[in-house]
């Protein structure tokens, strides 16, 4: 994880009806690498009451399957899954799908979110007998839908809290779900050849050939089998609450979410950001690349010249994915060089989409402060993160949030930059063309769509989750000058 950029959780892809659903699985999950490098895994089943065949393993899609492991895993029908770790330790063991046969049969499944009830669940199956093999709150589904007394699957999803959406894969069905509040992106699709998709985001229909049909929309289980589709809505009704930072950061820019192209809206939130927050400046250079849209719309709003002056390393990847503290400190050196030439003797205004710690943000503008740039100022295509996020994005510690700790003018000093400036979130929710009800802004303002049990910030064990950040980091240096 990049210090100034919190954690995502996952990607899931499913197919049913292709003779060669795991190839097409696999190209779906390359599609949606971006949201989980951890891990990579594919279930498959080929008819009913065959066997399920299962692949995963730690490290990107291109190193899990190999020629021999995509020829292994045959079948009409696949569910995969890219991962990063947001409850549960990052290791094989935690790698989805996750699967089990139990008396309903064979049950295969991959989560994108986090519950927020997942520990109280997780106690009372112990209490009862439930053996886990996992610390992910994602088997604690798994469970619930072994359980005898459990009813049907609709009543197994009735007892989750919190955001999911999942892919499932019985002896028979596929089975997409999406929470009532519909936190995390799902999509159905079509294949050429008359079989069905469902991705978490549009992206992954272009890489093979499939023709949009529709999101699936919140609070609704769309189950296909042989027979087609059908719909069910097992859930009360509530308002929807899409997570905001799908739009400013997560999701690919080629997606569409509500049918609203995601480079577009990053467009329009520098636009707005530049109407907010104007400042007279030579060049506007992004933080490649989640910065590159609102930068462009910046630039353009106020006519200044726009650079890409930060070169990315694309072979870095995006290191808010990668879990070790030494790796994502030699990232946040390695990732982006800057062309000294373009902002030598030059008012710079860097865009960037999100500052959360900050560690990242001071490198940037020391890095351009040592090139010569005459003036720094930063520019944020979001309002400042302020509360704890218990439905997928790891900060669950306010105190680890700079915005949360100290005024903006206090954060620029110290960061070394002239000036910064957030967009607002009335304009942050312009840019996307709806309203303000549809989303979840709780990291924002503190208003959580869900209620949170009392330890809902520990894990699935029970246990208090640990900052990413070491004790000695350059935030908590920074904590102490600016106190």
């Amino acid at each position: 994880m990049n210090h100034h950029h919190p954690k995502h959780e996952c990607g899931v892809f499913a197919v049913f009806g292709h003779p060669n659903a795991a190839m097409l699985t696999y190209y779906g999950l390359f599609a949606l690498q971006h949201r989980g490098q951890e891990s990579a895994g594919i279930v498959t089943a080929n008819g009913s009451n065959t066997q399920f065949i299962r692949h995963v393993d730690m490290g990107l899609v291109s190193q899990v399957f190999k020629g021999p492991e995509l020829e292994r895993l045959q079948g009409s029908r696949a569910i995969g899954h890219v991962r990063y770790s947001t409850t549960g330790s990052s290791n094989i063991t935690n790698a989805q799908p996750l699967m089990v046969d139990c008396a309903r049969g064979q049950i295969a499944i991959g989560h994108n979110g986090n519950l927020v009830n997942a520990h109280l669940l997780r106690e009372e199956l112990e209490a009862k007998g439930s053996i886990f093999q996992t610390t992910v709150d994602s088997e604690i589904i798994l469970h619930l839908l072994a359980q005898p007394t459990a009813g049907n699957v609709l009543d197994a999803l009735r007892r989750v809290q919190g955001a999911f959406s999942l892919v499932m894969m019985t002896e028979t069905e596929i089975i997409g779900v999406r929470d009532p509040h519909g936190f995390r992106p799902l999509s159905l699709g079509k294949l050429k050849e008359g079989g069905y998709v469902l991705t978490s985001e549009t992206c992954a229909f272009d890489l093979i050939e499939a023709e949009f049909i529709r999101d699936i929309e919140p609070g609704e289980v769309v189950i296909i089998g042989e027979k087609g589709i059908r719909s069910e809505r097992p859930f009360d009704d509530v308002r929807s609450a899409f997570c905001m930072f799908e739009y400013v950061y997560f999701a690919r820019p080629d997606s569409k979410i509500s049918g609203v192209n995601v480079a577009r809206v990053r467009t329009e939130m520098g636009r707005q950001l530049a109407i907010e927050t104007p400042v007279e400046a030579d060049i506007v250079i992004p933080v490649p690349d989640s910065g590159n849209y609102a930068a462009f719309g910046f630039a353009e709003q106020l006519g200044i010249r726009y650079e890409q002056a930060f070169v990315r390393n694309h072979y870095i990847g995006r290191t808010f994915l990668q879990p070790s503290q030494l790796i994502r400190d030699f990232n946040v050196r390695v990732k982006l060089n800057l062309i000294q030439e373009m902002v030598r003797g030059k008012r710079v205004v860097i865009v960037d989409d999100s500052i959360v710690r900050g560690t990242t943000a001071m490198a940037r503008v020391e890095s351009l402060r040592e090139s010569g740039a005459k003036e720094v100022h930063l520019r944020v295509s979001c309002p400042p993160h302020k509360h704890a996020c218990h439905y997928g994005i790891d900060f669950p510690d306010p105190k680890k949030l700079i915005a949360n700790q100290h005024t903006p003018e206090a954060i620029a000093g110290y960061l070394g930059a002239d000036s910064i400036g957030y967009l607002s979130v009335s304009g942050m929710v312009k840019a996307t063309g709806l309203a303000k009800e549809n989303f979840c802004l709780a990291c924002f303002d503190g208003r959580y769509p869900v209620p949170v049990p009392e330890g809902a910030g520990k894990d699935v064990m029970g246990k208090q989750r640990k900052s990413l950040a070491p004790e000695a980091s350059p935030q908590a240096e920074l904590f102490g000058k600016l106190k």
